[in-house]
């Protein structure tokens, strides 16, 4: 019978596990037997010595294996979703649900909170008065099967690949985070579980993004791709920018607001243009490319289904978002060519004015972020408004004005134009 510490010193030496291996210590870790810090020390085994996919493909299954799968076949409708890795400004889970679904296709989304400078889909939705995150999985189904909504954005249950929720734990305080083998199953694992048709994936690639480097990237989508793949669920990635934020806001209310104008047939064009783009996708990988999602843009119906999905969960639509008790704005220092904007620094620096936490279950500020006035390649003079940041705590304005004055940068010449979707990645 396999143990823990023939388990490691067999990882920690490079050699590969076998299923019997692999099943073994996910299972005795979820419950309880193997100790966190035998299983703290295999996951720093696999950030230095890596995974195959055969044992990439196994761990994910057995995660998957430690708790429920949930089934959604019976709603008669195809079902997909989206994963994002996560940056600044990406709000685009809130209208491309709603629009998918507008199109005749379910999705069930279960998405997280942010953590760090980029933010989490539920701390922008539970800015709006009344929604709630948390829902049965007989609430999910009843929501998805009524044919005015079909969309769902919720938390994942407690239920839902238990042993991936212990692990990240503790690689969040151990410094093994940044394993592609351990994230692509960490992501995975819930999204299989989650027993939606089809996945579509935006890897994010740059300065704020997870996965600074494109190699690194295009690995960790390959990776996940595989490992949908190999699980029966059709998987597709996109990998996209985030060397700039998205749109012109960062911070919970702030984004939902620019959400709505996306829905409302405005909204900044590289938030539209992701949107469509990921929705065209999830409608491709369901066999409803025959369906032009832009229409539904256009003719309010995605709103309809926003409104709806809120409600249906909770929320007010028509309720005033929160806002900021106080404001202060970053100037432009001299005339000149918007160079950069990194998003890093848009990120960290909403995070310090309270949009974010830097450990999980903090709370957050709903109307805390930065509003964009200005991006790469537009023409600004010396005290022009640059960006506006919220707050309800003024005395983080110093440190998040630093932050984000070191990430503008103004120079006589107009940056190149970079196409937002890198590369797609199939199976």
């Amino acid at each position: 019978m396999p143990d823990a510490l023939s388990i490691i010193t067999r990882k920690r030496d490079g050699k590969e596990l076998n299923g019997a291996e692999i099943d073994w210590i996910i299972e005795a870790f979820t419950r309880g037997v193997v100790a966190d810090e035998q299983m703290a020390a295999l996951a720093m085994a696999v950030y230095f010595r890596g995974m195959t996919r055969a044992e990439t493909a196994r761990w994910t299954t057995a995660m998957i294996d430690s708790g429920r799968r949930l089934d959604f076949t019976g709603l008669g409708l195809p079902t997909v979703d989206k994963h994002s890795t996560g940056g600044v400004g990406d709000k685009i889970t809130l209208p491309l649900a709603p629009l998918v679904a507008a199109c005749g296709v379910a999705v069930p989304q279960l998405s997280g909170r942010g953590l760090g400078h980029t933010g989490g889909t539920l701390d922008k939705l539970e800015s709006i008065p009344g929604w709630r995150a948390e829902l049965s999985i007989a609430e999910i189904a009843e929501i998805l099967a009524d044919p005015a909504v079909g969309a769902v954005v919720c938390a994942a249950g407690a239920d839902l690949a238990p042993a991936d929720r212990r692990l990240y734990a503790l690689r969040d305080v151990t410094g093994t985070v940044e394993s592609i083998p351990l994230i692509a199953s960490s992501i995975m694992s819930k999204k299989i579980a989650e027993g939606t048709g089809a996945l579509v994936l935006d890897v994010k690639v740059g300065s704020g993004a997870f996965m600074k480097d494109l190699g690194d990237a295009r690995e960790l989508a390959r990776t996940m791709v595989e490992l949908g793949e190999d699980e029966g669920l059709h998987t597709v990635a996109l990998l996209t920018r985030m060397d700039v934020p998205l749109g012109r806001t960062a911070g919970n209310a702030l984004e939902v607001r620019e959400a709505v104008e996306v829905l409302a047939g405005d909204g900044p064009p590289d938030v539209v243009e992701l949107t469509l783009a990921l929705a065209r996708e999830m409608l491709a990988a369901v066999g409803r490319d025959d369906v032009d999602p832009a229409d539904k843009l256009r003719d309010g119906t995605a709103m309809d289904r926003w409104r709806a999905m809120i409600a249906a969960q909770g929320g007010d639509p028509d309720a005033p978002l929160p806002v900021a008790r106080h404001t202060e704005v970053l100037r432009a220092p001299g005339d000149g060519v918007l160079a950069e904007l990194d998003a890093m620094a848009v990120g960290v620096a909403a995070w310090r004015l309270g949009a974010g936490r830097e450990r999980q279950g903090e709370p957050v500020q709903a109307a805390a972020g930065i509003e964009l006035h200005v991006k790469p390649g537009d023409r600004v003079r010396a005290g022009d408004v640059i960006a506006t940041l919220h707050t309800d705590t003024p005395a983080k304005f110093p440190a998040a004005m630093a932050t984000l004055g070191e990430g503008v940068h103004i120079s006589d010449s107009t940056p190149a134009t970079r196409p937002l979707v890198v590369e797609r990645i199939t199976a």
